[in-house]
């Protein structure tokens, strides 16, 4: 089975936790969650160069032990130290890891104070009241497992955008090599550039007589044909991800496309258009009587109902079929429209990299600027700043604003917003700071009132810039804290403070529906990688299908702004 980049990643995050939960040196543990974040953003597969006959890359924090398990994986499959850790603790703990909220500290404490080994016996512990009786639980924690154990127990697997892309994008290079293929396109959820996908849908079409088929069924990585014929067949991946194929007719690829896109909200409100015009609209064409009139192109089928095309990431039936017939739809954010990257932090916090090789990747990327937004304060375990660490840090950057041509350094610290709302800002050097990013990382679970008071006292520092992945939750890990994100937004646009748009895959913070509000409250949006090592500002691509998806336009994002206009926004936030 072809090994990707995520593969390396999880089985490495699995390890860390497996570690965690017996108690093992809290280096080592870190080493392996360094190790699975380096891996994980790395943009080139470590398969492909290995197999290639290459070396391994010198990955920051990754030395000679952490190497030859990655060449293990790579060739095996598998990892000797993950197996043996799994065979040191019963199976069914590592399953309470997917349990949204359950970190591997609260499972160790329920492994080894309760002896809860199974998804099971923790709803029946919560049940009984008796989770509560844990040092640092408590009742409201109790009923906070309960809700998420419930939850879990009901949704069907899905998976982050940026872990099925890895294999979503292999398999459609290989497809694509398969001798008589003309299109290959994924469409679905995935094409929506939703956060997480349930399955893949790909359209293809191709002359009489390709294999394609037979090829799809027989890849590599196929786990188990579910179902096959001659045009269509759906397989499940070793990853555990379903795929389903679909071969079309050029003359109806566009119908197809449209039709295997969807939201299916959005491809009833086409057909009801249809209709309305005396026409049918299915996965084939555009029909008027027995007469195909349109379908070989998306933009045609559009056209047959009177509309121009509409972006994929529109396509959830919430107002854009309207926007539309009015002329009104926005000219949505693209990658090219970034000139900049307001939040990326080096080796001297929680990064991989260090500060000139930051600023060289970010202007290999083609952005203008970058805001060097390093942790400050008491962050422990983000390796946090103090005074007098980050005051060298900005004469580096000054020195190296002097030397570098092509992209210009800001400024900036990633400070923590503490419980009464105030912020972890070092003192003394404010002044000297072009950006100051305020984030949660801490008290998740204070009551929504509460929470919203702490952000928008936090937002009033008159050095406030930025509010950093606003919700603070990780997807299928971190459930968004409780907080009255409207009133947020309003005040942002009021106080002139701009809210994040996280580009990192297992973030996407601020989620869709709020930053079409954000639009809407006239409140500006930064999207931004958050990037721990060079190849995560490749992340900012997820961040533009989020921001797409929110309605944006690049005049809604701040970083779409040239060095001198952002100066300007900047200048008027403090």
């Amino acid at each position: 089975m072809p090994i990707h980049n995520a593969d390396i990643a999880a089985i490495f995050e699995e390890i860390a936790d497996l570690l965690e939960i017996e108690g093992a040196n809290p280096f080592r543990i870190r080493a392996y969650r360094n190790a699975a974040r380096v891996v994980g953003e790395y943009g080139r597969e470590l398969r492909a160069l290995l197999e290639n006959g290459g070396d391994l890359p010198r990955l920051p924090g990754i030395g000679t032990d952490l190497a030859g398990k990655i060449r293990e994986i790579v060739t095996t499959g598998h990892c000797a130290l993950l197996e043996r850790l799994r065979g040191e603790l019963p199976t069914g703990v590592t399953a309470l890891l997917k349990i949204p909220g359950l970190g591997p500290k609260k499972v160790s404490a329920l492994y080894h104070d309760l002896a809860v080994e199974t998804p099971e016996q923790l709803l029946r512990m919560a049940r009984e009241g008796r989770i509560r009786q844990l040092h640092g639980f408590g009742e409201k924690t109790e009923a906070s497992i309960l809700h998420a154990i419930e939850a879990y127990g009901s949704k069907a697997r899905r998976y982050p955008l940026a872990a099925a892309a890895q294999h979503a994008t292999a398999l459609v290079a290989y497809l694509r090599s398969v001798p008589g293929v003309h299109q290959v396109t994924l469409a679905g959820s995935y094409r929506r550039r939703k956060e997480t996908v349930g399955d893949l849908d790909i359209l293809v079409s191709a002359a009489s007589g390709s294999p394609v088929i037979q090829r799809f069924v027989g890849y590599d990585e196929v786990a188990e044909a579910l179902s096959g014929g001659t045009t269509r067949a759906s397989v499940t991946l070793k990853c555990g991800l379903q795929v389903d194929l679909r071969l079309v007719e050029d003359a109806s690829y566009g119908a197809a496309l449209e039709y295997f896109t969807g939201s299916r909200p959005h491809t009833i409100a086409i057909r009801t258009l249809a209709r309305e015009r005396g026409l049918k609209v299915n996965e084939y064409g555009v029909f008027q009587g027995e007469a195909r009139i349109a379908g070989e192109t998306e933009e045609s089928v559009y056209a047959a109902v009177g509309l121009p095309w509409i972006a994929p990431e529109l396509r959830e039936d919430r107002g854009e079929i309207e926007a539309a017939r009015a002329g009104r739809l926005p000219r949505l954010i693209e990658l090219a429209d970034l000139r900049g990257d307001l939040h990326a932090h080096t080796m001297a916090s929680d990064g991989h990299a260090s500060l000139h090789a930051m600023a060289l990747a970010a202007r290999a990327q083609g952005l203008e600027y970058l805001a060097i937004t390093d942790h400050c304060g008491a962050l422990k375990i983000a390796h946090g700043l103090d005074p007098q660490r980050l005051r060298r840090q900005l004469d580096e950057i000054d020195r190296l604003n002097a030397e570098l041509a092509g992209i210009t350094l800001l400024k900036g610290c990633e400070v923590e917003i503490l419980e009464d709302g105030s912020l972890d800002l070092p003192e003394g050097l404010a002044g000297r700071l072009d950006i100051v990013i305020g984030a949660l990382h801490s008290h998740f679970g204070l009551p929504r009132a509460k929470q919203t008071r702490r952000i928008l006292r936090a937002m009033d520092h008159p050095r406030f810039t930025l509010l950093a992945h606003p919700f603070g939750r990780l997807i299928n890990e971190r459930e968004p804290i409780e907080v009255d994100m409207q009133r947020i937004i309003r005040h942002a646009h009021l106080r002139g403070c701009w809210l994040e748009l996280n580009a990192q895959p297992q973030r996407l913070d601020l989620p869709d529906t709020w930053c079409r509000m954000a639009k809407a409250e006239g409140a500006l949006v930064a999207v931004n990688s958050d990037a721990h090592g060079t190849a995560a500002f490749d992340d900012l691509a997820f961040g533009i299908g989020q921001a797409r998806r929110g309605w944006l336009a690049p005049g809604d994002v701040v970083n779409t702004r040239n060095l001198a206009d952002l100066k300007s926004l900047i200048a008027a936030t403090m």
